[in-house]
Order: structure tokens, then sequence, then C-alpha cells
């Protein structure tokens, strides 16, 4: 016993002794730094999930983010009149701060990925498998927030080393060099660097087959695939395009098909969503099991967020509780009335698209309804009750037979499928035709969509130029299959409909609408109905006849500039417009063409 006594106290004394050269270094886990977080691959999974979050917010995808690109468009109208006026008329103005939360969200997103990025390294051959997984998913959504930047404002400052935020000059970085004049040499850097993210991507991330469950919901060298298609056609490089849409479709990034049923695309739950289908869509928890904290701010910390989106809420009739802000246009309603199916029957894609009674619908999927509530045909159910409005039926659940009423707020679960198999189709048949048209081969493309639908197939004997099966591709394929959905106004940007007389009196003509209300009609004031064509002279109004040159982006918010004196203004802030730049490139607009 005394030798152990003695032993023990040896032991203390030389641990006291050591203990006075080698302090305790303690880390506090809730005071993390940059140095001492982000060294192991949990860690930048974390980071990776904290990145997919950010899509969610307000300024990306959630609402604003993703109704921006709708407003733009021709296929859908501000029918509340308040909410994304200066959006769907295009003339957006400096001072308004809801235009700055695009910029400010997306890029939250890329500090986080840059973040992820830096730690990764440059040298793609020293990383194992999970690491490549982390950097190609960061990759992809750092492309998809510049890619978003670009398109919404023309010029933004590109960032891409997470050490230069430790710098002022590299935290207020500049978007134009010296001698520049306007912002599209920028323009053209920032797309640049989308399509080398989006190439590092496709190389280092599994597609679809290979990452199984791991794939549902994360990006895939097939998303990162059909986004780099999808840049290189926003800069009319179709042959380059076409390659990789061929890739795609001949199954080089994954297994992708054609849904049978169109409506499998727009519900919500593990049966429908992250389908065979579907390319890249952001993930939104199912309405009964989200939270009750709708957060509307960047901040995103509570453990009780409803982790939904409030598309449903915009796009809702007001007298079942959405806020009635946007409605599709007729142009598009009377688009899908205009053919018929093989079986003499409407096409489908208007039921899930636009929420109207029609005499078909009885016994058609949920029936002839509206949020479970039974439609006739003697009643109009309308958007807004002051201005009218075909209900968007798309990213609700009008049709799903789920709920009798729209929760607002952040609570819609269905997940927005950003990129679908039928793009790639249609976009291939866009490039084939540009390249080598017009084609068989771009029929065929066309005609695995129409198939679907259950239309008759195109016939090339009926498109005798490249101007003409355009024009089909462009205003009669592309808004049956994704009307109301973003990207249309993406897409009127690179055909350049804003630089052409022809195209833009034609736009005005799809976005002209008649306001109406149900005491006007029924007293005999207005003898239309929300669905009848509508003719632009004479209309209530048009969404593109205030258009501004150069809003065909957004401005830079003045606020933004005030605290980044490097920044300069773009087209919508000088109020220029950018055909020159279009024709400077060698780019032509299509006229327009009877079909």
């Amino acid at each position: 016993m005394k030798l152990y006594r003695i032993s023990f106290a040896l032991l203390l004394g030389l641990g006291m002794m050591t203990s006075c050269d080698d302090k305790l270094d303690l880390v506090n886990p809730n005071q993390q730094t940059t140095e001492t977080w982000g060294n192991t691959a949990a860690d930048l999974e974390e980071a990776v999930i904290a990145a997919y979050n950010h899509i969610r917010m307000e300024g990306t995808y959630a609402r604003v983010g993703y109704n921006i690109d709708v407003c733009r468009g021709d296929e859908v109208w501000n029918s509340s009149q308040v909410w994304y006026m200066p959006f769907d008329d295009l003339n957006e103005p400096i001072t308004d701060e809801i235009g700055q939360w695009s910029w400010r969200d997306w890029y939250y997103t890329i500090t986080v990925c840059n973040y992820v990025i830096t730690k990764c390294g440059s040298d793609n051959n020293a990383l194992n498998e999970q690491y490549k997984r982390i950097k190609g998913q960061v990759l992809f959504l750092r492309g998809l927030a510049y890619f978003n930047l670009a398109n919404y404002y023309q010029n933004p400052a590109l960032i891409t080393d997470f050490g230069a935020y430790s710098t002022l000059e590299g935290l207020y970085a500049a978007n134009v060099q010296e001698g520049e004049t306007d912002g599209f040499a920028q323009y053209d850097r920032v797309l640049d660097q989308v399509e080398a993210d989006f190439q590092e991507a496709m190389t280092l991330l599994p597609t679809r087959d290979l990452g199984g469950e791991w794939s549902k919901g994360r990006a895939t060298s097939g998303a990162a695939a059909g986004y780099y298609a999808r840049t290189l056609m926003q800069r009319h490089k179709y042959s380059e395009a076409l390659a990789v849409l061929k890739d795609i479709i001949g199954k080089r990034y994954g297994s992708y098909k054609l849904m049978e049923n169109y409506g499998d695309n727009f519900r919500e739950g593990p049966a429908y969503e992250n389908n065979e289908e579907s390319l890249f869509e952001v993930q939104f928890l199912d309405h009964d099991s989200q939270g009750t904290d709708d957060e509307w701010t960047p901040v995103n910390t509570s453990a009780n967020a409803t982790q939904g989106s409030a598309i449903e809420s915009n796009f809702g009739p007001g007298d079942f509780g959405g806020w009635a802000d946007l409605s599709a246009a007729p142009w598009l309603y009377n688009l899908f009335k205009s053919e018929r199916t093989t079986n003499g029957n409407l096409d489908p894609r208007l039921y899930w698209t636009i929420g109207t009674y029609e005499p078909e619908w009885d016994g058609f999927e949920y029936g002839n309804v509206c949020y479970t509530v039974p439609m006739s045909a003697d009643v109009f159910i309308v958007t807004n009750n002051n201005f009218g409005g075909l209900p968007i039926a798309k990213w609700t659940n009008l049709r799903t037979g789920l709920y009798d009423k729209v929760v607002t707020g952040l609570h819609d679960g269905i997940n927005l499928r950003m990129m679908r198999y039928s793009d790639v189709l249609l976009r291939a048949a866009e490039c084939e035709n540009e390249v080598n048209g017009p084609t068989q081969q771009a029929i065929d493309w066309i005609n695995e969509v129409r198939t679907r639908a259950g239309l008759v197939g195109l016939n090339l004997a009926d498109f005798n130029s490249k101007d003409k099966l355009f024009e089909q591709i462009a205003n009669v394929e592309r808004p049956k299959e994704f009307g109301c959905e973003y990207g249309r106004g993406l897409d009127l940007i690179r055909w350049g409909f804003f630089y052409d007389a022809g195209r833009m009196a034609q736009i005005k003509q799809h976005a002209a609408v008649n306001f109406w209300t149900k005491s006007d009609y029924e007293s005999g004031t207005c003898a239309y109905t929300p669905k009848d064509p509508v003719s632009y002279d004479g209309c209530s109004k048009s969404s593109f006849d205030t258009f501004v040159d150069g809003h065909e982006y957004l401005p830079i918010y003045q606020g933004t500039l005030n605290d980044n004196p490097n920044l300069v203004g773009n087209s919508a802030n000088n109020s220029t417009s950018n055909a020159s730049y279009f024709s400077s490139k060698g780019w032509t607009v299509h006229p327009v063409v009877d079909l």
C-alpha cells in the first residue's frame, strides 16, 4: 500500500510538472471560426445543407425570387395590381428594396459555397468520393446562384474565393473593369464562371442512378449538365448545348424519362417528388410535416420553421384564402383550347396549369374542383375579386384534392421542379433547329412531349423554315408544357424579343388582359368572361405597356450602390437599350411567323 501511494504521488507530480508546459486548449463549440470549423467532411456536409437551405429563401425560390421571372414572362399578369407590379410591368425603380432581395439571398448562397470550395482545395484528384460530392454540390449551387444573378441583374459582382472576404477590396467587389462603359463585359465574365462551375460539377457528381437514395433532392451530374446546357443556350451557343443535351438524352448523366401522368410533376409527397422526370428540384417539407414559424428574413434560425414556399399564396384565389396576386394570361388559356388530343379531349396540361371549370374535367383526375370545392359552369372562380384573372393551378393544391383552402405563408409543400426532362427534349429540339433545322430529329423530340399530352404529332413537311419551327417551339410547345413556371422571362431575353418591334407587339398581345368583376358581368357592364380572348387594342392593360428600355433586367438597388462604391448600375439603372449588345454578338431575332 505504501509503495502504491509513492507511485501515485510520483505520477501526480510528473503530471503537474508537464501541465506547466502543456496548456489545455478548449474550443467553444458555439464560437467556431473559419479556421477551427470546416476541416472535416462532417463539417462540410453541414455547410452543404446550409447552402441548399439558402436556395429556399424569400429572394431565391421561396417566393419573390421565383415569381419575378414568372411575372417577367408573357404567360402571367398581376391581378392584384399591387404586389409584383414593377416586375410585371418591367419598370422596377432603383429605390424598391424588394428588387434587392434576390441579390441579397443569392449572395448568402454564394458565401457558403465559396467557403466549402475553398476548404476542398483546387486539386480534385486528391479528393475522395465524399469530398468530390461535397465540392460538386456547392459548385452546382454557386453556378445556379450566379446564373440567376446575371440574368436578373446583368452585371453582378463576381467573388469566387472565400479569402476575398478578408479585405475591404474583396468584400466590396467591383462589377466593371477600367475602361468598360456597360455591364455586358461583366455579364460575360459571370456566365463564363457559371459555365465553368457547372462543367466541373458534372465531373465530380454521380449520376442519379449511381447516387441512389443520396441523389434524391441533391444536385447530380444530370442536374449540372442540364443547367450547363441552359447557360450555353442563354448565350446562343447552340451547337455546344446540343451536344450536352444529346448526352443527357443518351443517359450519360443518368436515366430520365417523361412521367406518364403530367400531373405527377406538380404534386407533393414521396410518390411524386424527385421522380424520374426531374433533373433538379427545390425541396420543401410536405404540408402536414411542417412547423409553424414563417421565416421571411434571411436568418432562418427557428427550429420550428415551416420550410415550405409561398408560391401557392401568391397564385391562390382570394375566395380560397390566397393573396390573389398572379393570374394566367387569357392568351395561354386560349392557346390550350385551340388544340384537342387525338381522342378529342382537352390537353391534360391545362388542368394542371389553369384552374378553370371545363365539362371535360368531370371524372378527370380530381374532377372540376377548386381546393376540393366543386366548380360549376355558371360560376367563374377568379384569382382576384377586384380585377379577375384565371387562377394558376401549378405549385398549388387547387387540383391535388388534399386541402379545401390555401394556408397562406411559407406553407406550400410542393417541390419546385426547376428542370424536367421535357425541358431537355424541347431544348434539344430548339438547338437542333438552330444548328441544322428544320429537321426530323427536332420534330421527333417535340413529338415525345406532345405524345405524353395525347396530341397528334407534328410533321416536318408543315415546317418549311427554321423560323416557323422556332415559332412552334417558342409560342406553342414551351408555353403549353411550362406555362406559369419559372423560365419564360429568361427565354424572352435570350430570344431577343425585347429588341424587335414585331416581337414586342406579339408579347404585348400575349399579356393583354381585361379586368373583370362578377358585379360588372351580372349588371351587363361587361359582356366578356375571364376566359375570352383579349385584343390588345382596347384591353384594360398589358404587362409590357410600360416597359422601359433595359428593364428586362432588374436594376441594382440604389442602397446597394451606396454601400459599395465599387459597383456601377446596369441597363435598368440607366434605362438604356441592350439591343446593340445583342446584335454585336451576331445574334438575330426570329421574325414572327403565322402558324
